[in-house]
């Protein structure tokens, strides 16, 4: 089984200018997704797919191929996830005759996620005969959607009206719900990839800690970042 880890990297971004090659402990932010890609022991290639000719230097530098830049069209902040690995998938396919049976999406975003994270996707992929593993993190009870309500009228209202058989006002009854973590790690048959979907519709979870989730958009995600990585190292 073949597999491709993509690393996704465009060159715009609105949150953090310049984030996905911003300093992190000293290091450009894709190089940390760079470590997890190469010291998987399931992916036998590691691909990034940029628009940018600095991305691309820095990923080289991280021991990235980047044999090819994303075209424009594919590099607007609008543009989905899906028709970007199609992209990557048949160039691959065209220039190179190497097919990918699975491709595992890394995006930069998620310093923090390690090999091992990869290598459980993949082989749970493998082991459960399911379309695509995701990672996702274990919601907090103030966020489960039986405890989100409505402001309205001076009033606060539940957000799912409907009866329901707990109590809602009380977290140990509210019933356990999960959330994608950016993801950190999707892995999808290139099959599913082919028919229009990166997920499918068996999809399997891989659940991460809150640690090993955090997920960069923002300056304080950087701050938080920064010291989770101080006191991992």
């Amino acid at each position: 089984m073949n597999v491709l880890g993509l690393i996704t990297a465009r060159g715009g971004s609105r949150g953090i200018p310049r984030k996905n090659v911003v300093l992190l402990r000293g290091r450009p932010l894709l190089a940390y997704t760079a470590d997890a890609a190469l010291g998987s022991r399931r992916i036998d290639r590691v691909v990034m797919s940029t628009d940018d000719e600095e991305i691309a230097t820095v990923g080289r530098a991280a021991g990235i191929e980047v044999p090819f830049l994303r075209p424009d069209e594919l590099a607007g902040d609008d543009v989905p996830s899906l028709p970007v690995v199609q992209h990557a998938c048949a160039w691959l396919h065209d220039h190179d005759s190497w097919a990918a049976d699975v491709v595992v999406l890394l995006q930069p975003t998620s310093p923090l996620r390690r090999p091992e994270h990869v290598d459980a996707a993949v082989d749970l992929l493998e082991r459960e005969e399911v379309d695509s593993v995701v990672s996702v993190i274990a919601v907090p009870h103030r966020f489960n959607p039986y405890s989100v309500m409505t402001a309205s009228d001076g009033r606060l209202r539940p957000f799912i009206d409907e009866p329901v058989e707990f109590d809602r006002y009380r977290r140990q009854a509210l019933p356990a719900v999960v959330a994608r973590n950016g993801p950190a790690v999707l892995a999808t048959r290139t099959s599913i990839v082919r028919a229009g979907s990166l997920y499918g519709e068996r999809i399997a979870p891989l659940v991460m800690s809150d640690e090993d989730s955090v997920d960069i958009d923002t300056e304080l995600d950087l701050a938080i970042a920064e010291m989770l990585l101080a006191r991992r190292e």
